[in-house]
């Protein structure tokens, strides 16, 4: 894809195919006193110029690859192996859209295909989309298609609020004028026990998260047979973190109906918020339901093998009254980002990332908790985060991580919930050293409160 400048005999040509004599006659009917503001521009730069500017901008962004960063609440600083940036700047990565024209797309059709099998293989389930926008907006779509699943029976969704709590906000964003009751989060404490006490045969959906927003495992044991039979065959939703699956037991192993996440870990930088992508599987059972795009292996009639958009259930597709969602895109490139990044780790890869989480940030939570004033919540086991109780408030702490020790500290809880004000969640992933992890340990500890 090719963008190059008109001249002016391009430009008089265009004009003269549309019977105007100037550009100025094609904005004829906006009123004249907005019609061509003046605007108080600064003066051209040169390339080299403008690249000093952006540097200098950037560079007042803290940045995971400039300090030790222990940041995370949905959010990771995990490697992502050089072979991933310089897969997806191929131009027919990088420019490519959508692949409506499967003759010409089959480089992006295959990506998609490896991309969803693998997601498949990853979570334990039978399908997968070609992704979301992002976690949150995944999660909102398993909501409306639970809904669609039961043909709007059923406007009951139980939410746990271990899950991520702006997630939980996407969520009501999505339903607003639906009619439905999202309920479960009204009280912060409540866990998976109570919550279960809530199924009826309105709910359409029972949403957990596992690690869930504390970074804590949640116990699935026989989860997926109560919610089915107190639920009436209500449908199982986990959302998890990708990489906690190279070590825990896939979703689809203990019974969930549909998994959802956040794929960002997956090869994808910070990037000072997105983008990101969202990945989405479900069982076969359930795909005519499933919001996006579904790329599946097809054979012409002399066997020769190609790829399609076998199922597309978006309104770009279809009529808008068979239409399961009307999301118009999936961060296509970011997925296919992930898809290398997935097949670069492999099992072992992903495994060993997997536990080099766990076993730095459990090294890092041990040497904390002997720090006096800090408590390190241990009700639950953790994967790679974990909450602490602080002796002073969170905002101070993080300011003096930083100000005085170059560290990006961890997220404050009491933002969200108010019994916990004063609590940190700490992320530890492969990319903190020993080094850095002492180093913040230390640093905290000179606020110990003593």
């Amino acid at each position: 894809m090719s963008y190059l400048p008109h001249t002016d005999a391009d430009r008089a040509a265009m004009l003269a195919s549309v019977g105007v004599k100037g550009i100025e006659d094609l904005f004829a009917d906006v009123p004249a006193r907005v019609r061509f503001p003046k605007l108080d521009l600064p003066g051209p730069l040169s390339e080299l110029e403008v690249m000093q500017e952006l540097t200098e901008l950037a560079e007042s962004n803290a940045s995971a690859g400039q300090f030790a960063c222990f940041l995370g609440a949905g959010a990771y600083n995990h490697f992502s192996p050089s072979i991933v940036n310089h897969t997806i700047l191929r131009g027919e990565f990088l420019t490519g859209y959508t692949p409506y024209q499967p003759e010409v797309s089959q480089g992006t059709l295959q990506t998609i295909y490896e991309y969803q099998s693998m997601i498949c293989a990853l979570t334990g389930m039978e399908v997968s989309n070609a992704s979301h926008y992002d976690g949150a907006t995944s999660l909102a779509e398993a909501v409306i298609m639970a809904v669609s699943h039961f043909k709007d029976t059923r406007r009951k969704v139980v939410v746990s609020p271990a899950v991520h709590p702006q997630y939980r906000a996407v969520i009501r964003t999505y339903v607003q004028g639906m009619g439905l009751t999202v309920t479960g989060d009204e009280e912060p404490d409540t866990d998976i026990a109570d919550l279960t006490k809530m199924l009826d045969g309105d709910t359409a959906i029972f949403i957990v998260q596992s690690p869930n927003f504390f970074g804590q495992i949640e116990d699935p044991a026989g989860l997926a047979h109560t919610v089915h039979s107190a639920g009436n065959d209500a449908l199982l939703c986990v959302m998890c973190d990708p990489i906690s699956l190279g070590i825990l037991k896939p979703p689809g192993q203990y019974g969930a109906d549909i998994v959802v996440g956040e794929g960002q870990s997956l090869g994808i930088p910070l990037s000072y918020g997105g983008p990101y992508l969202g990945f989405f599987a479900t069982r076969k059972s359930l795909v005519r339901q499933m919001a996006g795009r579904l790329v599946g292996e097809a054979h012409d009639a002399q066997g020769r093998r190609g790829f399609v958009l076998t199922l597309a259930t978006r309104e770009q597709h279809i009529k808008r009254e068979r239409a399961t969602s009307n999301i118009c895109t999936n961060s296509g490139l970011v997925a296919i980002a992930a898809t290398v990044y997935l097949a670069t780790m492999g099992k072992n890869g992903m495994r060993k990332v997997a536990e080099l989480c766990y076993h730095k940030s459990h090294y890092a939570a041990q040497e904390i908790a002997k720090l006096a004033g800090y408590r390190v919540r241990t009700d639950k086991p953790f994967f790679k985060e974990f909450a602490v109780q602080c002796p002073i408030p969170v905002a101070e702490i993080n300011a003096h991580l930083f100000d005085e020790h170059g560290i990006i500290g961890g997220y404050d809880l009491g933002q969200d919930y108010a019994h916990l004000d004063g609590h940190m969640l700490l992320a530890v992933t492969e990319m903190n050293t020993r080094e850095e992890i002492d180093g913040l340990v230390a640093a905290l500890g000179e606020l110990s409160g003593d």
